[in-house]
């Protein structure tokens, strides 16, 4: 894909559909960051969401640049509580990252979370250093750390739970 820098406003955010399984399976791989585990639990709640509708637990944002899938995010609702969510997963093709997709996506996810009665949203990424670029992503964007459990993932990687409140600057 080569994409030439634009403002998010032109990204086309929708539900997912079926045509999308196989370019958000890419994205997801040509990040670089999951590991076959990973991959295999991400493509089950796409999945889930296409077989179920909207009798699916988690929903589905996807970001389109240049008619083509650029990234996604997923979330739903923490079940047993009245007003959390958690983000499970957001990516962006590595071709489409710095152009504010990311941005955008987790922005309309957040707005549909805090309309749905959601505003605590929580989500969760390594500490390993690989992932200081998203960590980071997710403080310029608001959220702060609530929890780090060491060796969560693996000896030396830390599972970093993150919390933001919306409506809020914290």
């Amino acid at each position: 894909m080569n994409i030439e820098p634009e403002s998010p406003a032109t990204v086309v955010r929708r539900g997912i559909e079926p045509a999308d399984r196989a370019a958000v399976s890419r994205l997801l791989a040509a990040t670089g960051f999951f590991n076959p585990e990973e991959l295999e639990v991400a493509m089950e709640l796409v999945d889930d969401r296409l077989k179920l509708g909207e009798a699916s637990h988690y929903r589905f944002l996807v970001a389109e640049h240049g008619g083509a899938v650029a990234g996604y995010a997923c979330w739903g609702p923490i079940p047993g509580t009245a007003e959390s969510a958690d983000l499970y997963w957001i990516a962006v093709d590595p071709s489409c990252q710095g152009l504010g997709i990311g941005r955008a996506l987790l922005r309309e996810a957040e707005a549909w979370m805090a309309a749905a009665g959601r505003p605590r949203v929580y989500l969760e990424t390594a500490g390993r250093a690989q992932y200081a670029p998203t960590r980071a992503f997710y403080l310029a964007c608001g959220y702060h750390v609530a929890a780090e459990l060491s060796d969560f993932y693996a000896p030396g990687d830390a599972k970093v739970m993150f919390l933001k409140v919306l409506g809020r600057s914290t």
